[in-house]
């Protein structure tokens, strides 16, 4: 049964419900960002199916689809960034990242950066990611009983790099002048010919906040905390990243991780892939922000589907951005562009729509919506375990019968258990 201020359902088939009560009362908006190809269909049906017909739905709205984008110069992305850390909470569909291939099937002005990128640059913060767990989806590596999840930089790194096409022989150096006038210059490569430059850039400040994001993620799920970087290479940069780890460790964290019975880990991300392997889960894995976006993908993947991971970027000023930690589902978009059914997976979209409300019914004290997106994830869960899920999760479930069904049959199962 849905809280009473949620409304009472009469139990019909799905496009016959009708709310018979008041819709679940909102006070301040969500930043909604929509996006791109299969996911900003799926967009629109949870938001027709599972959330207008039981919420007064508040949103401020934008348009983070490709075209959009282009006609905006990317500038809806920065207004949406800005935007969420405004009302302090915001939920977005995937987006496409454009590569040449993209650029020429769009007609694109520019090959622009990824939003994501562009977002977490403006928020800075972590991004928390764990797999959902459902009874009849086992996970592919067998050592694996409990959620691994991966705490991700959301700061600089690749997302934030300048990158240039080397023309041909020159000489490639590394420059920092200081406001003082003082310079420091290291040659990165004498080139012969043509080839690729790139120059990343962190800052302490940014991963001190993400070392203390971690550290409290870890206390307050009372788990233990892996961090890994390759310092033995990158002997300053990814080095400076396990030195403040270390240091804020010792003199914030020690005894309260003594207390609580928990441990922080540090070891070289090729040692710690062989350690995930070959362990139990129940821990947080820290990763910078590349690292964590391949190894969540991977984590995601072995516990069932790119579509079964929950995605919450945690800003040090306590905004959150709720995401699908996956992408926009292109070949089934094509699929649909030509009138097929497809079965894409909407659990993570759900997911995102969940976490981003109970997030809005927390700050502003609204137990209703709290309950709501409870009672939501438990029909998706419910829904997968009776046996009926999208074809990623049936070829793989141990469940007898399990039943593949298109996308918009998975969220019509999903609205009929919310009565």
């Amino acid at each position: 049964m849905l809280c009473a201020a949620a409304g009472d359902l009469v139990p019909r088939a799905p496009a016959e419900m009708e709310i018979i009560m008041d819709k679940i009362k909102m006070t301040t908006p969500l930043v909604e960002m929509d996006g791109d190809e299969m996911t900003r269909v799926l967009w629109k049906m949870i938001k027709e199916e599972l959330l207008l017909p039981f919420i007064d739905l508040k949103t401020e709205y934008y348009d983070l689809g490709l075209k959009n984008r282009d006609a905006t110069d990317d500038q809806v992305t920065v207004d949406a960034a800005n935007a969420t850390r405004k009302y302090g909470v915001g939920v977005k569909c995937a987006t496409i990242t454009p590569n040449a291939a993209r650029v020429e099937e769009y007609h694109l002005k520019n090959m622009w950066k990824s939003p994501n990128g562009t977002i977490r640059a403006i928020l800075d913060g972590t991004v928390f990611r764990a797999p959902i767990i459902v009874n009849g989806v086992e996970p592919t590596v067998r050592t694996w009983k409990k959620p691994i999840t991966i705490a991700r930089h959301a700061y600089g790194d690749v997302y934030k790099a300048v990158e240039i096409k080397v023309p041909g022989a020159g000489k490639a150096e590394l420059v920092y002048t200081g406001e003082d006038g003082t310079e420091i210059r290291e040659t990165v490569f004498d080139f012969k010919g043509p080839g690729v430059l790139q120059g990343q850039h962190n800052v302490n400040a940014s991963i001190e906040s993400f070392a203390r994001a971690c550290f409290n993620f870890a206390l307050d799920t009372k788990q233990d905390i892996w961090f890994a970087t390759k310092d033995t290479i990158s002997k300053k940069y990814d080095h400076t990243f396990k030195d403040i780890f270390q240091e804020i460790y010792d003199a914030e964290y020690n005894e309260k991780f003594e207390a609580a019975g928990i441990t922080y880990f540090y070891t070289l991300i090729d040692d710690a892939v062989a350690r995930v392997i070959r362990s139990e889960g129940g821990f947080i894995w820290a990763c910078k922000n590349y690292d964590g976006d391949v190894m969540s993908d991977m984590v995601a993947t072995a516990f069932g589907s790119l579509a079964m991971m929950t995605s919450v970027l945690t800003a040090p000023d306590g905004t959150y951005e709720y995401e699908a930690a996956h992408g926009t589902v292109q070949r089934h978009y094509y699929k649909y562009l030509k009138g097929e059914e497809t079965s894409t997976n909407p659990v993570a979209t759900i997911f995102a729509w969940t976490g981003a409300l109970r997030k809005r019914g927390e700050l502003d004290g609204l137990a209703d919506l709290c309950a709501f997106a409870d009672k939501l994830e438990k029909a998706v869960i419910d829904t997968i375990e009776g046996g009926v899920m999208t074809g990623d999760l049936a070829a793989i479930s141990t469940l007898e019968g399990a039943k593949s069904v298109t996308s918009r049959a998975f969220i019509e199962a999903v609205r009929a258990k919310l009565a």
